[in-house]
């Protein structure tokens, strides 16, 4: 560890000398540390200081650190403050240190309020602008991968079609039930609640039933499936990136899109429609449920009245928008998985982007659709 180091002030020629000996290493941290604060509390600022380093044994980084602090702390008073005396085997370590962060940062330019609104805009715009490209190239990739498939039918992955078939088709029957069943208990209770102050009970069914199967069915089960599904796809292929074996794919000449991606993609978009169907018959199931317990109504009326309500059109309102958005939320989902970068970090900003521009775009996928099928009397 070497001797004790030490720093003893002594009046000089010009002004005060202080002279270090000893060991100026990390082994002494806690005596440098007092030792040097003990100096910036004594020596005045105002009077010139001369730090004498010919007697030292030994210094370090963390030495050579604490005697340019010790100088930088005094720079701020009239004095100055010179080193003198460094061993030569030294000196370029000492010089380092020196210049290490020797500029001040400089400080923040706050820009008026009007000027930080449209910066904000502009870079929201452009990152707008990003999503879409990478959107578009994601539809491109899948279109011309179809097209492979559909000129070479032999080429086409079965298997992990099926298995994510499986997936997000069959093992998501369960919750999807459940929640759509609670979504037209809630409609219809509300709607016997409030619609009773009138005496129109019958249009409850009404209601439920227009509802469901046009716009609500098909909306809760693709806000499911974007987290559920969406978000399973980019953790996923975002994995697969960052490990590096979407890139061993490429090396072996077999492409992504192929073996990854269209797979996923065909998958959502068989599974989507068939949930919509059994997630809108549970609710109109769960409505008829609260018809018959908390409006009093009997089930034969309740199914007569779904019958004259709920048209065939409709049903094909709904059921039209299905793969429309189940292409939305796997195009997506795979090309957030593909932005994935190297960390965690990454993976979870990703994943998190995927589902929350998911349900945007099927919200406004389902607008757009309500604006069309209002135009064409649907």
């Amino acid at each position: 560890m070497g001797s004790a180091p030490s720093l003893v002030a002594h009046p000089g020629t010009a002004g005060i000398e202080l002279s270090a000996a000893g060991s100026w290493t990390v082994d002494h941290a806690r005596s440098l540390d007092g030792i040097i604060l003990d100096m910036m509390r004594t020596t005045p600022a105002d009077v010139p200081v001369t730090i004498n380093m010919r007697s030292i044994a030994a210094l370090d980084t963390y030495g050579a650190w604490l005697v340019e602090r010790f100088i930088r702390a005094r720079e701020s008073g009239s004095g100055s403050t010179r080193l003198d005396g460094l061993p030569e085997r030294y000196r370029a370590l000492y010089e380092e240190i020196s210049t290490t962060e020797r500029d001040a940062p400089q400080p923040a330019k706050h820009r008026p309020s009007i000027l930080r609104s449209i910066a904000w805009l502009g870079q929201a715009a452009a990152g707008f602008g990003r999503d879409l490209v990478d959107f578009a190239n994601m539809l491109g990739a899948i279109v011309v991968s179809l097209a492979r498939v559909v000129a070479n039918p032999r080429s086409f992955r079965i298997t992990p079609t099926m298995h994510h078939l499986d997936r997000v088709g069959w093992q998501a029957v369960p919750i999807m039930l459940l929640i759509t069943f609670l979504i037209g208990c809630i409609i219809a209770q509300q709607g016997f609640f409030h619609f009773r102050k009138f005496g129109a009970d019958a249009y409850v069914v009404d209601m439920v039933g227009i509802l469901v199967v046009r716009e609500i069915g098909v909306l809760i089960i693709a806000i499911m499936m974007a987290g559920r599904s969406g978000s399973a796809y980019t953790a996923e292929l975002g994995s697969m990136k960052m490990r590096e074996e979407i890139d061993a794919l490429r090396t072996m000449g077999r492409d992504p899109v192929d073996v990854l991606i269209l797979p996923r993609i065909i998958a959502l978009v068989i599974a989507l429609p068939i949930l919509t169907f059994l997630g809108s018959m549970a609710a109109l199931y769960g409505g008829g449920l609260v018809a018959w317990a908390y409006g009093g109504m009997s089930p034969a009326i309740y199914i007569e009245r779904l019958r004259e309500a709920v048209s065939l059109t409709h049903f094909e309102v709904g059921m039209i928008k299905a793969p429309f958005m189940a292409l939305v939320i796997g195009v997506v989902a795979c090309a957030q998985g593909l932005a994935v970068q190297g960390s965690a970090e990454s993976l979870g900003r990703e994943t998190t982007a995927s589902v929350v521009k998911s349900i945007f775009l099927v919200i406004v996928l389902d607008g757009l659709f309500a604006v069309f099928f209002a135009s064409v009397d649907m």
